[in-house]
Formats: structure tokens, sequence, C-alpha cells
């Protein structure tokens, strides 16, 4: 998988923006101004928010993805050749959870988002 084919993941969400604010080839997607996926201008992956620190250190310590730099330890770095199911179910379930721990007014003005698709 590509930078560019994770960027089409990400475009596809409801309410999903697409910023630089770390400076150019820092791919920093936010929903409800809440970042739920990013990409530094040289990693060949994805940081995405898991539920909580347990999931994110049993997914680094199956090999699956790596720490997330500069993020909180709940957050895990997906390289880009892990694949595009496992890709794209990581960058939605992120998504979720963010989605989830906006205000509920917030959440409404947001088009319907079915996680489990």
């Amino acid at each position: 998988m590509t930078r560019k084919a994770v960027n089409k993941i990400c475009e596809a969400l409801p309410g999903a923006e697409w910023s630089e604010p770390f400076g150019p080839g820092h791919d920093i997607w936010k929903v409800g101004g809440k970042i739920f996926a990013a990409m530094g201008a040289v990693t060949d992956g994805v940081s995405v928010k898991t539920p909580d620190i347990e999931t994110a250190s049993m997914l680094i310590e199956a090999g699956v993805g790596s720490k997330a730099p500069y993020f909180h330890r709940s957050w895990v770095l997906m390289p880009f050749d892990a694949g595009q199911d496992e890709l794209t179910h990581r960058i939605h379930r992120s998504y979720a959870l963010i989605r989830a721990s906006l205000t509920k007014k917030a959440q409404a003005a947001l088009a319907p988002f079915d996680s489990d698709a």
C-alpha cells in the first residue's frame, strides 16, 4: 500500500479533513479537529489510534506495527506493507474511536459511518 492509497481511505471517511500542520510532507487526517491518522514526511507507514495501551502493545509484540513516534502509547505505526485489509481496518477503527470521543453535537453533524463495513 502507498501513502496515496492511505490518503484515499482517509479521504472517504465522513467529515475527514486533511492538513499539514507539521510542515510539507506530513499528512494529518482529522475528524472534528482531532487526529485519527498521521503520516510523517519520511515514515513508511501510518500512525493510528488503538482502543488502549494494551492493544497497541499487542500489535507491537505481534510484529504487526511499531511504536508511533511522538504519539501516546495507545497509538501504533502501521507499515504500508501491512496489507490493504489490515491498514483499512486500523484506519477505520482509529477514525471510529476518535469520532466517538467527539461531542454528541459534533457526531450528529457528521454523515453516518458503519464501522463494521
